[in-house]
């Protein structure tokens, strides 16, 4: 990685990175503070109109290098060949070797390959599949774009992952499928997770949509599975702007999924007549070669940018571990590495004289420190109720299956809510390729904000 980082101005970054793929701190409206330029720092927290901690901005994400990163790019863009073709396939084999997995299809985002994966694992109506609360909204609407119903199992609060020791309590005869989601970049336990899956002989998709080269005993998550499922959104670590992934070791699973991102046509195992022409149910989700070329551009220094987020992340937890009611989020023993998209950690108010979460938020942002308020509760949103008073569940479900407050009684999730309501917070991954005095200043700001907590709450309750 170049020794120069670039740095840009917060109005910048929040104009390019409008709608992150964590659901960032935009979606939870900043308040006016974090725009202005800021000068000088104080003893007096920004937000009782004292000097910020922090003037100079974060990391440009994403970064674009065009010494290194055009050629490749303004190739495919001259040749004219601009769908699927050679590129897209370069870019899938590389991807396939560089998580250690038998092969890849890319797809058009994280979202829809998920849809494909679990549409290829015969999933659809009538079928549960089991998910965690604490993620983004893709991860629900994929089980329901197939038909399926998704059941929530409790977060773990100390590593913000599903809490594998409540899963078995949701499992019926309807459960097909668990869906762990690797959040933030932190592997999930899917050495348990596996365990249980075999046990019910139930299929796992993964969603590492946060997790590229997040690995548990040097395996890499997503290849646990039977499907692993990648995103190359715009904010993610490995951005091409939009774009997906699928990887497997399955050959039968990866032709199928091929022939559905293809408007099911024939492809390797999935064969018909001779001229028969398009064999089964499918779609059209195919990568184009430009984002492929871009996302081969960033592959170069993914695995550098990678380490450079684990070490930074080890030593902001060890600064803030410092600082009471400030808990960062933990690893499974089994881990050895971690993505980092998100630095996860909860808040504590009984530590800051009472002041809530979003009232330190609303301070942290005031010194020049973006932080976001964490994900809502998934289990509770409008969207389910939505979805289950449209015709085709209906169709597919039993009246009882559909009834939302029984549905909110089974899929109940008091940890979540509690991380939801008045502890969850993280900082984004490009905060992690800063340098280590950039990452001073956060813990710096937090201890300032927690010697005049009682002040910022009166003022702010004022």
């Amino acid at each position: 990685m170049d020794d120069k980082t670039t740095y840009y101005s917060r109005r910048q970054f929040l104009k390019k990175n409008s709608i992150l793929g964590a659901g960032a701190f935009m979606s939870a409206g900043l308040a006016p503070t974090l725009l202005k330029g800021f000068a000088g720092s104080s003893d007096t927290p920004a937000i009782l109109n004292g000097s910020a901690v922090r003037t100079a901005g974060w990391p440009e994400w994403p970064q674009w290098r065009p010494e290194h990163d055009e050629e490749r790019f303004l190739d495919v863009v001259r040749s004219g060949v601009w769908s699927r073709a050679g590129t897209v396939t370069e870019f899938e084999e590389t991807w396939a070797e560089t998580v250690g997995a038998k092969r890849c299809l890319t797809t058009v985002n994280g979202t829809n390959a998920l849809i494909c994966s679990l549409a290829n694992l015969d999933i659809g109506g009538g079928d549960e599949v089991i998910i965690p609360p604490y993620t983004f909204i893709a991860c629900p609407q994929a089980v329901l774009m197939n038909g399926a119903i998704p059941i929530f199992v409790d977060t773990d609060p100390e590593t913000f992952q599903i809490d594998v020791n409540k899963i078995e309590d949701q499992i019926t005869e309807r459960t097909k499928a668990i869906m762990p989601v690797h959040i933030g970049g932190n592997p999930a336990d899917m050495i348990r997770i596996m365990e249980i899956a075999e046990k019910h002989d139930l299929y796992v998709v993964e969603d590492a949509c946060q997790a590229w080269l997040g690995e548990i005993n040097n395996k890499q998550v997503g290849t646990f599975g039977d499907a692993g499922c990648y995103s190359f959104q715009n904010s993610k670590n490995l951005p091409i702007g939009e774009g997906g992934a699928i990887v497997s070791d399955n050959d039968e699973f990866m032709d199928k999924c091929y022939s559905y991102h293809n408007f099911g046509n024939p492809y390797g195992s999935v064969t018909g007549e001779p001229g028969s022409g398009t064999l089964r149910l499918g779609t059209k989700l195919r990568l184009t070669e430009y984002q492929a070329a871009i996302g081969l551009a960033m592959l170069k220094r993914f695995e550098e940018e990678t380490q450079l987020r684990n070490e930074n992340a080890q030593y902001l937890t060890e600064q803030l571990e410092q600082i009471p009611g400030i808990i960062p989020h933990k690893l499974y023993d089994h881990v050895t590495r971690s993505a980092y998209h998100l630095y996860l950690f909860r808040f504590k108010k009984e530590e800051f004289e009472g002041l809530n979460k979003h009232q330190f938020r609303q301070a942290l942002v005031a010194e020049g420190i973006p932080v976001s308020p964490g994900y809502g509760k998934l289990n509770k949103m409008p969207y389910l109720n939505d979805a289950f008073h449209s015709k085709n569940f209906k169709q597919m479900y039993p009246e009882e299956m559909l009834d939302i407050d029984l549905y909110n009684e089974r899929n109940h999730c008091p940890e979540n809510d509690r991380l939801c309501d008045e502890e969850a917070m993280w900082f984004t991954q490009n905060i992690l390729i800063s340098k280590r005095s950039d990452l001073d200043e956060i813990v710096e700001s937090i201890s300032k904000i927690q010697k005049h907590a009682g002040e910022i709450k009166k003022h702010l309750e004022a």
